[in-house]
């Protein structure tokens, strides 16, 4: 007795690749996982930005982790030093050694590049 089996490679591709399919399940879990760390590697509260989906891109199935806070551009490749002065108020206010501060210009140091989503992903491989 024996048992012919025709294989479609379109077919097998397209189930492999469908939503629900084996690659997008694998794809979802490891996305899932590199922005769970982005989100706890992310400074202060800039994790509750961070993001994720999988979506069909032009070379198959791609999962994107990404961060909407505003000042994610200047957390991932840092500052440089730089003045800062009021746009609107006659002054700034902060604190400084627990004593509240007022002044019309303050010198910022700068800050280093914390590339969060990069050891996010390296992390979650």
């Amino acid at each position: 007795m024996s048992v012919e089996v025709t294989v479609d490679p379109g077919r097998l591709l397209r189930m492999v690749r469908a939503r629900g399919g084996i690659a997008h399940r694998v794809m979802t879990t490891r996305t899932r996982r590199i922005a769970n760390i982005a989100a706890a590697e992310a400074p202060g509260r800039m994790g509750d930005y961070v993001d994720w989906e999988v979506r069909q891109g032009p070379r198959g199935l791609q999962g994107v982790v990404r961060c909407d806070h505003p000042a994610v551009h200047y957390v991932l490749r840092g500052t440089r030093p730089h003045l800062i002065r009021p746009r609107r108020a006659r002054a700034l206010r902060f604190q400084a050694d627990g004593q509240t501060v007022f002044s019309q210009l303050v010198r910022h140091p700068g800050t280093r590049p914390n590339p969060f989503l990069q050891r996010a992903l390296r992390m979650g491989r």
